[in-house]
Order: C-alpha cells, then structure tokens, then sequence
C-alpha cells in the first residue's frame, strides 16, 4: 500500500524549522508527508545551487511540495528543477513585483550587505520586523520554531530573498495568503486564497484551517 501514498515535502520559512508543520494532519492512508530543513549555505552560493543541493533530499517524483515564506521561493525555485504535481506556497510571494516597498528600498540600497547579523534580534530590526517579533514572543514561538539563526544563513537568505530576480508568476501555483501578513502585505500579492486575519505565521496560529482545507486543496 505503501507504493500508493502520495508524497508531500514541506519547506519551512527563513529562519523556521520544520516543527512549523507539526499541527498539520493528512490522511495517513493517502499521503506520505518529508519535512524539509535548512542547511548552510556555501559561501556566494546563488539560490539555484542552493537548491540543486537541497535537491538531492527528495527523493520522489510528481510530489507536491508547499513552501511556508521564504520557503515558498525555494519551492518555485526547486519547482524548476524536477517533477512536481502541484505547488502551493503560503505566506510568501510569487514573483518580484510582490515584495512590499521597504523590502525593494533595502534592495535598491544594498544596506542589508552591511548591516550586523550578529544577532537575530537584529534581523528582525533590520527588515522592521517588531511586530512580528512581538506575535513571535507573545505566542512563545521564537525559541520552538525560530532556530535557524546562524549569521551567515540570514545573511545569504535575506540577500537570496531581496535579489530573486522571478518576473512572471509561475503556471498552475496555488497561492495561499493571509490579510493580516506584516511581512508580505496583501495589497501587495495578487490572485491568491486568502485567509481573514491571518497572519505571517498563521501555518501555525491557523492550523485548524489548513486542516480542514488544504487536502481539498491538494486534491482539487
């Protein structure tokens, strides 16, 4: 029965683990579920190497694959380069004119190349992430899900995000994305199903929802 299940890989966001999908059920007799993860980055590695390593950790042909974020980039990106059956990314963008003002002035002024990593506190100033970072505390989800935190790592995931150069939205990708997002805002993101209220880490605030539809999502 085993050879039957359909495999679904998941991409957490920039800086999360994998344990962001820990509320998320599917039907064990249909669905065979690989948790993807970070690792570091070489040094100067572009996205596309990156992901031709990350690659390598899939091991299935026709999978869906959902990417949370940043995690969502990568999903396309790896989208490139194999078989997939369906796309869904999630709190993220689709192509370049999605990113929100901020993000395209930080890029337009390369301030980002020499702002301290140091800490992750940090990162979040960098981007004007307060707010996110507060939800993050109130909710005690910063030291569960947020331990991705190497320095270089943010360095490059911030650079690979502000410069992904993709223009046209991809065919046949499913958009899911909530209005309430501080990081990716909605006015900015088009043709998407969006969740009323929900926030930039609603995959897990929000995991009751995706339970009940995202399978019929998937199966659509």
């Amino acid at each position: 029965m085993g050879n039957n299940k359909q495999h679904i890989y998941l991409m957490p966001g920039l800086g999360a683990n994998s344990l962001i999908f820990e509320y998320l059920q599917f039907p064990k007799d249909k669905y065979c579920i690989h948790l993807l993860d970070w690792f570091m980055p070489i040094k100067n590695e572009s996205l596309n190497d990156y992901c031709i390593r990350l690659s390598n950790e899939i091991k299935h042909e026709n999978i869906i694959l959902i990417g949370v974020s940043f995690g969502g980039v990568i999903a396309q990106e790896l989208s490139r380069l194999m078989s997939i059956k369906k796309l869904i990314i999630i709190s993220s963008i689709k192509n370049k004119k999605e990113l929100p003002k901020n993000f395209r002035l930080i890029r337009a002024t390369n301030i980002h190349k020499i702002f301290p990593m140091s800490t992750f506190n940090n990162f979040f100033k960098f981007l004007k992430y307060s707010k996110i970072d507060k939800i993050y505390k109130r909710i005690n989800l910063a030291d569960r899900y947020l331990t991705v935190r190497d320095k270089d790592y943010l360095k490059w995931s911030i650079n690979c995000l502000l410069n992904w150069d993709q223009e046209k939205t991809l065919d046949n990708i499913v958009h899911i994305h909530g209005n309430s997002d501080h990081i990716f805002p909605i006015k900015y993101i088009k043709n998407s199903i969006v969740i009323e209220n929900g926030r930039h880490e609603m995959i897990i605030t929000r995991a009751k929802w995706f339970n009940q539809n995202l399978i019929k999502i998937i199966e659509n």
